[in-house]
């Protein structure tokens, strides 16, 4: 009887350990899946179609697009209230037409748009997140930990890390800094 019960036992443990690795495969696949399916869903830019705008956001074409993941400092938008440059505002705008223009290959991942009217994706240069050129810079506050990951998990992962890694910004968060100097209309 006890033999018999050994056998039970070992046939169950065998079992569970099938079952098991089926799911960690299964799961390494899916992981595969959506990087995949994330590098496919990109759409290539025409880089003579970019114009500049501000250090989260720029024109393709004649559409607003602003970049996920971060936030820059803000700079003179009479449009949206803000009558002033905040810090670094400007050296975070040059920062980020520089890597536009610089770029052999820039794609976006669209997301949705925002309130405003602007896409709101994610940007990459040569297969680069451009949010973390600028976290990296010490130029952007990484907003995924307040907005979330909109959808793009892994993505959210790698502007968190750099984040962690980068040097805090020298200037205010910019959704305080507009808080005190945008006027509302």
């Amino acid at each position: 009887m006890i033999k018999y019960q050994n056998y039970i036992i070992c046939f169950g443990v065998f079992l569970l350990l099938i079952f098991s690795l089926r799911f960690i495969n299964l799961d390494a696949r899916q992981g595969v899946e959506r990087e995949n399916k994330e590098k496919f869903a990109r759409i290539r830019m025409d880089k003579s179609a970019i114009r500049p705008d501000d250090g989260d956001s720029f024109f393709y074409k004649k559409f607003p697009i602003r970049i996920l993941g971060m936030d820059a400092p803000e700079i003179i938008h009479k449009e949206h209230g803000i009558f002033e440059d905040q810090p670094y505002g400007r050296k975070a705008a040059e920062m980020t037409i520089n890597i536009l223009r610089k770029a052999k290959i820039i794609e976006y991942l669209p997301f949705q748009n925002d309130k405003y009217g602007r896409l709101l994706a994610h940007i990459f240069i040569d297969d680069k997140l451009l949010s973390i050129h600028l976290i990296r810079a010490g130029l952007a506050y990484e907003n995924v930990s307040y907005y979330g990951d909109n959808g793009f998990p892994d993505l959210a992962e790698r502007i968190l890390k750099a984040a962690k890694e980068s040097p805090r910004p020298p200037f205010e968060k910019p959704y305080k800094w507009r808080q005190r100097h945008q006027i509302r209309k």
